[in-house]
Order: C-alpha cells, then structure tokens, then sequence
C-alpha cells in the first residue's frame, strides 16, 4: 500500500515539475516579438537616423553661375551654357521674323535671359539670335507673335510668317507678290508684308485677309 502511494506521489511531482517546464518556454517564445517590436518603434521614432536627411539636402536645385554668352554662335553658347549645368535651353529669331534656327552654327547670340548671373540650374536659358551676317537689332522683337484679337494689327513691314500666326487659325490669307512678278511665297519668314487688307484698326469678324509682300531686302 505505502510503495502504491509513493509511485503516486512521485508521478504527481514529476507531472507538475514538466508542467512548470512548459510554462516558461510558452512566456520566453511570447517575450520575443515585443523585444523586436520595441526595438523596430525606436528606430522608426523621429530620433532615428538614415539617410532621409541626405536625400532631402540630394533634393535641393543646385546653382552655378551663367556665362555671357552675347556675340557667341549659337551652337557655341549653348556647349557652355551646358558645361556651366544649365541644360534647358531655347532660342528664337530677334529681328521677329519667325525664322526657325534649324542650323545652331549659322546663328550668332544677340542677348539671353537671364542675363548673366547665379541661378538655379533648372533655370531655362532663352537666346535671342540673328544670322550670322545679319545685325544685332536695337531690342529684341520677342519669340512669339503677338496675338491679333478682335482688331487688325499694322503688319507693315513684318514677315509674312509672324502675321499669319498672329491671325486666328481659321483666317483665310491670301498672298500675292508685290514686285508683280508673281513669285511663289513658299517660305514665308524671308517675305515681309508691304500692305494688307483690312486696314490696320479694323475689326476681324472672320473675313478674308490679303497681304502683298516682297523679299526682306526688297523695296515695297
């Protein structure tokens, strides 16, 4: 009976001393995650260091210093306006012709804007230009028509180009050549316009506009 009741008791320690067991290695696995969780909140807090401070200082538009580039060839300014960073680059036809600068080299810088100084490298640097055998005009004429709107400009003396793109595109134009040699007007920005019809002042209302032109170069 005592040796029954002392197998018994011995079951029941060893029972409880495995359940014990268990119990510890359930709490130690559980502790873990906080452990990591605790130490991912730290790093993520606004204390933490990475390199977000670096990116932003990547962000920032840097700057460089402009040349002067006037009286340059075209295609020469635009090398070291790249050399110096600035790679938005643009040019237009000063004498206000319209003219398309479609070989940079036969081209000469009249003025830019900016004009020279430090500017962020995003900046877009616009050339105003000429032909190379062509004179600097006094101011630049700009690189778009102005728009015409409700009343006819005085396009005396302007290419044909800049006065049809100034016109509505639904304008009907007619042009014929003022020498009476009844020339093809093939293109336009080499013309300009001796007279026109309607009158400078008048109002447009979707009527047909005629021009009579000649070779810049030419007398009216």
């Amino acid at each position: 009976m005592n040796s029954r009741i002392t197998a018994a008791a011995l079951a029941v320690t060893a029972l409880c001393a495995l359940t014990a067991c268990e119990g510890t290695d359930t709490g130690s696995t559980s502790s873990k995650p906080s452990t990591i969780a605790s130490s991912k909140s730290q790093s993520d807090g606004p204390g933490a260091t990475g390199t977000t401070g670096s990116d932003a200082n990547t962000r920032k538009p840097k700057t460089a210093a402009l040349p002067d580039m006037r009286g340059k060839g075209l295609q020469s300014a635009q090398d070291q306006a790249q050399a110096a960073g600035f790679y938005a680059l643009s040019s237009h036809d000063a004498s206000g012709r319209g003219r398309m600068q479609a070989f940079d080299r036969n081209w000469k810088v009249c003025s830019q804007a900016p004009k020279t100084g430090e500017y962020s490298t995003d900046t877009t640097v616009d050339f105003a230009t000429v032909k190379l055998e062509e004179t600097c005009p006094a101011e630049d004429e700009g690189a778009q028509p102005q728009a015409a709107g409700s009343t006819m400009p005085d396009f005396t003396g302007k290419s044909v180009n800049v006065a049809r793109e100034a016109l509505d595109s639904s304008t009907s134009i007619t042009i014929k050549d003022a020498s009476g040699q009844d020339r093809l007007i093939l293109i336009e920005s080499n013309w300009q316009v001796c007279s026109q019809e309607p009158a400078a002042g008048v109002k447009l209302d979707g009527q047909p506009v005629t021009f009579t032109a000649v070779k810049f170069g030419e007398a009216c």
